[in-house]
This record gives C-alpha cells, sequence and structure tokens, in this order.
C-alpha cells in the first residue's frame, strides 16, 4: 500500500476548515491525483471545543502549532493561524528546520520575513509554497512561477484586496457614504480585526510584495511598497470618476524599471470598460505583462473559505507530486535586493478640493500647477451653498513628483481648504 502524506494543520479558522473538507470529501480523487492518500494526522487551533461545523475528534489534537509541526507522524506542515510573528512564524520555522514542507496563506509573514524563510526551507531541502497567500482562490504565484517562467515581466498589477472593492462598487452601487459601507463591511466580518489592514492597503501591499519578488527575481520588500489607502474616497469622488467613464478601485502595480522596482499599492481610476473597471464585489484580479506572451488576466475569487482552501490543496498536491521550485522562483540565497525606485511613471491625475469662495482662487491653483509643469486637462467647479467651493481638476500626465510639488505648492496658497485628494487615473 502507497503511504499516505500525512498532514499537521494549524489554524481552523474559515480556510482551516475548509482544507479539512476538501481532504474528507476528495479522499479518492486527490489519491487518484498524486498518487497517493492523503490523511489529517492532527490539528491545532486556540480553542479546541469551538463548534466549527466539522468533527476534528478524529484527529490528535496539539495546543502548541511548534508541536504539531515536530510530530512524527506529521509530513506536512501547513500554516493557517496568521500573524507575521509569533506561533505562526515559530510553528513555521519549527517544521521548515526539521526538513519538513510548509504550506501557508499567511501574506504578513511572507512579505515580512519571506527571505529568511526562503533561505531556511532551502538550507534544509523542504519546500515552501504559499499560492493561497495572494489572492484566494486565483493560481496567480504558480502563473509566475511556472507557466510564465520563460517571460521577463514588465508589470504585475491588480486589485487584490475584496475587502476595499466590495466597499467601493457597494458605495457606486447604492449611492452610499464611505463611512456607512465601512460599517457594514465590518458587520458581515469582511474586515481584519485591524481594519487598517484592508482599508489602508496593508494587507494587499503584502501581496504585490510577494508577486514583485517573483517577477522580477529580488528579495521580497514590502517597505518599499507605497501606500495609500481608500478612507478618503468620498461618494462624490465615486460618481465624478464614472461621469468621465472610470471607476475608482484600490490597485497595485509593480513595475521594473532602470532605477529599480516601482511598488505601489492605491486608489486609482481605471476605464470602466476595462477588465479591472468591471470587477466587482469581493473578487480580485491580478493582470501580468511578460515579453513573451504579452498580458494575461487572473479573475476569481480573492478570500473565502472555498477558494482559499483549493490553493492549498493545489499546493499541497503539487508537494505530493514533487513539483518545488525554489519558494520565490530562484534559489534564495542569489536573490538581491533590488533598489527601490519612487513611483516616476508619468500618468494622468485627478484632483479634488475645496477652495475658498474668492476671486482668483482657481487662477492661484492653475499657476502652481503650471509652475510645478502640470498643464490642466479639465476643470470643473460645482454649485455649493456654503464658503468653499468644491473642484475638481484633471490632469494631463505628470510625473508622480511633479504632483507632490504642486500639491505643496497649493498648501501655500491660501485659497484650498484642508488637503486636496489626489488619485492617479490608469491610461486605456
Amino acid at each position: 500500500m502507497t503511504t499516505p502524506l500525512r498532514l499537521g494543520i494549524a489554524g481552523l479558522g474559515t480556510v482551516g476548515v475548509g482544507v479539512v473538507r476538501i481532504v474528507e470529501a476528495h479522499r479518492a480523487m486527490l489519491e487518484a491525483r498524486i498518487g497517493r492518500p492523503v490523511e489529517i494526522a492532527a490539528v491545532s487551533a486556540r480553542t479546541r471545543d469551538r463548534d466549527r461545523g466539522i468533527d476534528i475528534s478524529g484527529y490528535a489534537w496539539e495546543d502548541d502549532p511548534v508541536a504539531l509541526a515536530r510530530r512524527d507522524d506529521v509530513d506536512l506542515f501547513v500554516e493557517l493561524m496568521g500573524g507575521a510573528d509569533g506561533p505562526a512564524k515559530a510553528a513555521t520555522e519549527a517544521a521548515l528546520s526539521a526538513g519538513k514542507p510548509v504550506v501557508t496563506a499567511n501574506k504578513a509573514m511572507l512579505a515580512i520575513h519571506g527571505q529568511a524563510l526562503a533561505e531556511l526551507a532551502e538550507a534544509n531541502g523542504a519546500a515552501l509554497r504559499f499560492e493561497a497567500a495572494v489572492a484566494g482562490g486565483i493560481p496567480c504565484v504558480k502563473a509566475l512561477l511556472e507557466g510564465m517562467a520563460g517571460n521577463a515581466v514588465a508589470r504585475v498589477m491588480g486589485v487584490m484586496n475584496g475587502t476595499c472593492n466590495y466597499i467601493l462598487t457597494r458605495m457606486e452601487a447604492e449611492g452610499l457614504a464611505y463611512a456607512e459601507v465601512f460599517e457594514e463591511a465590518r458587520a458581515l466580518g469582511y474586515l481584519e480585526a485591524d481594519p487598517t489592514l484592508d482599508v489602508g492597503g496593508i494587507d494587499a501591499g503584502h501581496k504585490l510584495a510577494i508577486l514583485s519578488a517573483i517577477a522580477f527575481g529580488s528579495r521580497v520588500d514590502f517597505g518599499g511598497v507605497e501606500l495609500q489607502g481608500i478612507e478618503r474616497i468620498s461618494i462624490d469622488d465615486i460618481r465624478r470618476a464614472g461621469d468621465m467613464g472610470y471607476r475608482i478601485k484600490l490597485l497595485g502595480v509593480a513595475c521594473a524599471t532602470p532605477e529599480g522596482i516601482e511598488q505601489s499599492m492605491r486608489p486609482t481610476l481605471v476605464p470602466a470598460a476595462s477588465p479591472l473597471g468591471q470587477l466587482e464585489g469581493a473578487t480580485n484580479m491580478v493582470v501580468i505583462e511578460g515579453d513573451a506572451v504579452g498580458q494575461i488576466v487572473l479573475r476569481g475569487a480573492g478570500a473565502g473559505e472555498g477558494p482559499t482552501a483549493s490553493a492549498v490543496m493545489g499546493d499541497v498536491c503539487d508537494i505530493a507530486r514533487g513539483t518545488v521550485p525554489p519558494p520565490f522562483g530562484q534559489p534564495a540565497a542569489g536573490l538581491a535586493s533590488a533598489p527601490r525606485a519612487p513611483a516616476a511613471t508619468p500618468c494622468a491625475h485627478y484632483l479634488r478640493m475645496a477652495l475658498r469662495d474668492e476671486p482668483g482662487a482657481l487662477a492661484r491653483v492653475a499657476t502652481v500647477l503650471g509652475e510645478a509643469g502640470i498643464s490642466i486637462d479639465r476643470m470643473r467647479q460645482y454649485d455649493h451653498p456654503g464658503p468653499e467651493a468644491p473642484v475638481l481638476i484633471v490632469t494631463h500626465p505628470c510625473t508622480p513628483a511633479a504632483l507632490a510639488e504642486a500639491l505643496r505648492g497649493m498648501a501655500g496658497t491660501g485659497v484650498v481648504a484642508g488637503d486636496p485628494v489626489a488619485l492617479q487615473i490608469l491610461g486605456d
């Protein structure tokens, strides 16, 4: 009889439960596909007696995930606890140090400690796989590692946080304010315990940093991701973007330049008719551009029990088959830290500001833009009952540095109330 592959699962939340259900429901199919049975030997979680909708009484239990990782009857450690440090990192290190393969969905841990964990894995001949850490059920890590291995990648971009996409599309569809939809998302359980991980772009930034490292053959550099969240997006921004044929998305972009790697995660106006513009609800999308294949678009569920557990099991099956490339596509010891290149690609920008209702206010703003080398594509002032006039400006393409110079100049004009909202516009 073929020896089974015995899993130790640390973390029995939504994704962990999904993995247990797949293993139990598809035993015969999994064995046929990988050539050996897959079994769950032991599990670990914060609370043993919680009702999870599954029966775990047949599996050995460990209170300590590190002990689970070291068990002799665990061949493959599945880390689904989350958290950049603490038990997740300690248990992952324990498994890799023992030469055991690890499958994880932990984007924060990989974005911060990915290089060290990859080196530990390779030093001990262990696999480290993490498809589920980026974009849920979308196989974008596998696409970069395997399907596009013959390409020089020019750019990776996408919508990688379903909660933010849900908030923005819900605001648009129902005409609701950001604060109202934020509370709705909280009540539905869509937000992390610390909501800034979602709406501040941090969660999506972790994912972009991981994809960027694979795409460009460099060390993971989350610190190099320029972050801007969606907290200041108003329903007026969404409506005005729509009037111009755009929709607002929290968009991650990583590209290789002669100066280094640009990485940014920020709200962006994208053409409404584009694949990114048509993305609804909690769905994710990753767009990859290679020199040989051109542009490919991957779209699917970015979170949830089934999609994320599906990605975990895809990695489990690859390990069982012996399909184990280096974690980031190249031997970790040979990866270098790519220079950080501040965003410099020229693009049009959307500016929303409130101007004091006094003669010459618009002219002063236009002068500041001109002094920064920025020309205006269109400008509109909206009706207003109070002393401050809402003004919308769309610029012709300019560099982020020029825009930053203009925004600094506006602060000294004395006619701009508060900080303008500035969003980049992705070209067609």
